[in-house]
């Protein structure tokens, strides 16, 4: 199937990226909502059935789960008997770290992945474990040089991203070959072979972004 124009691709993000975050004061109640709606999808329970196993309002849970209101103690030790969770469960969004990795220029860690070629030299430029994403992403920064191998069969799960350096390389993905110079992307899904199938130019340097659900493994 062919990818779908710039512009209809760009109409289906409904993310904002300059978005803020609701004020601060606000957190908790967002946070403990997240979790009262989360754990309640979780057993596969309406709100209706919540409300009748606590005897609490369904426009009372409305306003809980939208975090638009700060339930009291009472009301979360009512939430945690019906849902099986302890009440510190609530708070666990909040309280967990948000983190960030930091690599100077040419500080990235060297690494063998799994099913590394031979002249194919990724560093790592961070790893941030159990993120609130759900979502692993592995930066890489590769170097290939004319000792390495072009190898156009890597296959693994989840989506990958590429951006071109330096150098000159025709990139393959499923049945479709790429020319890419300095400044090229490409974005795709890599259950489907993928790899370098010429190398053209020396040395060749591109940013690779591999992400995946975490828990599972998506290497090249």
């Amino acid at each position: 199937m062919p990818s779908k124009p710039h512009h209809e691709a760009a109409a289906a993000l409904d993310q904002n990226p300059h978005a803020i975050r609701e004020p601060r004061e606000n957190n908790l109640e967002m946070a403990i909502g997240h979790e009262v709606r989360a754990f309640r999808k979780k057993l596969g329970i309406t709100v209706t059935d919540l409300s009748a196993a606590t005897g609490i309002s369904l426009g009372m849970l409305s306003k809980i789960e939208n975090g638009n209101i700060s339930p009291s103690l009472t009301t979360l030790q009512s939430l945690s008997r019906a849902l099986g969770v302890p009440i510190t469960a609530f708070f666990r969004r909040f309280e967990e770290p948000r983190n960030a990795t930091f690599v100077k220029a040419g500080e990235g860690v060297n690494i063998e992945r799994r099913g590394t070629r031979a002249g194919h030299q990724y560093s790592l430029l961070g790893h941030i474990d159990n993120n609130t994403s759900g979502v692993t992403v592995e930066p890489y920064l590769i170097t290939l040089t004319a000792e390495s191998d072009v190898f156009p069969t890597f296959q693994h799960d989840g989506m990958e991203f590429l951006y071109l350096l330096e150098g000159e390389v025709v990139y393959r993905h499923a049945d479709q070959l790429y020319r890419m110079r300095p400044g090229d992307s490409l974005f795709f899904d890599a259950d489907a072979p993928h790899g370098p199938e010429e190398l053209v130019k020396l040395p060749c340097r591109y940013l690779s972004i591999i992400s995946y659900p975490q828990r599972q493994s998506g290497r090249d």
